[in-house]
């Protein structure tokens, strides 16, 4: 089978003919239909992550995808072969951007009918980190308001959605056609950030959600009413300065082990969140969208084809 595999840290992916998996105790054979992209991937080819989640290679890269199961190994219960399932392994495991792809059951929930494993493939990281940065880490009320920076991003399309399902009143960022796509997802403000200043905004916010880092973090935190909360998933936030501002700071880690997986995809169906899928490559083409992935500019998620 055919398979995006990396032979260190820093080195080019590329495609691979290797052997197909084996199912072991515990594990389904999948047969990939779809796998996305995440800045994740990027992070983890680069080495960045190596002490959280270290590597073993040759490395088929690939946190996030959907399929069906071909086979089962000793033990499985939950699924049979045929079932249409989303899988998100630990991301040191890997191994979605191939055709098929043994992983353990416990990393992988069913597909629910109203999503396609385009859809499937696109929730656990973006959707995850979503979710669980605004409902869990920020814990977002009814009537407040969020700020949330790349709001064209995977990450930012859920979040705009999962906010408005909360009730609150989302403000976002975005550049060009981004602006009145972040509309169409229900942003109730929108600020071009070529040509505004978002530290200007004339409205105090509850939250703010950071998916940037760097100086619009540290020019965040002067948009927080006291008692506000700032979550970032890039970068830890500088915690003295929350103090003196009278607002909370923390750094998101997405964790979906255990039942968080079925939690999240549960969320997106029953607050009908749109997936958003930017564009869909041939496994065989992912050079272009890896490129795209790596500059920082891609819009919703891309979707690898096998």
């Amino acid at each position: 089978m055919k398979a995006v595999r990396i032979r260190g840290y820093g080195n080019e992916p590329a495609i691979d003919d290797i052997a197909m998996p084996e199912p072991t105790e515990g594990e389904v054979l999948m047969q990939v239909q779809a796998a996305a992209l995440n800045p994740l991937d990027i992070q983890l080819q680069a080495g960045y992550l190596s002490d959280w989640f270290p590597l073993a290679f040759p490395f088929t890269v690939g946190t996030d995808f959907a399929g069906v199961v071909k086979r089962i190994g000793y033990g499985v219960t939950a699924f049979d072969e045929g079932d249409a399932i989303i899988a998100r392994p630990n991301p040191s495991r890997g191994g979605g951007f191939a055709e098929y792809a043994s992983v353990p059951a416990a990393a992988c929930v069913r597909l629910p009918t109203p999503l396609t494993p385009d859809e499937g493939a696109c929730i656990p990281t973006a959707g995850g980190t979503a979710w669980f940065a605004l409902i869990d880490s920020a814990n977002l009320k009814t009537g407040e308001t969020v700020l949330i920076h790349a709001g064209a991003g995977g990450v930012g399309t859920f979040a705009i959605q999962f906010a408005k399902a909360a009730g609150a009143r989302v403000l976002a960022t975005a550049s060009g056609d981004g602006v009145a796509f972040t509309r169409e997802l229900g942003a109730d403000r929108v600020i071009d950030y070529r040509s505004e200043d978002f530290a200007a905004l004339d409205e105090p916010v509850d939250v703010v959600l950071d998916l940037i880092g760097g100086d619009t973090q540290a020019r965040s935190f002067g948009l927080l009413r006291q008692g506000g909360r700032l979550v970032s998933t890039v970068s830890p936030p500088d915690a003295e300065k929350a103090r003196s501002k009278g607002v909370s700071a923390s750094m998101f880690a997405l964790d979906l082990s255990g039942d968080r997986l079925a939690e999240l995809v549960n969320a997106v169906v029953e607050n009908r969140i749109r997936v958003v899928i930017d564009r869909k490559v041939p496994l065989t083409d992912f050079r272009d969208a890896w490129v795209r992935q790596q500059s920082g500019h891609a819009r919703a998620k891309t979707v690898l084809i096998p």
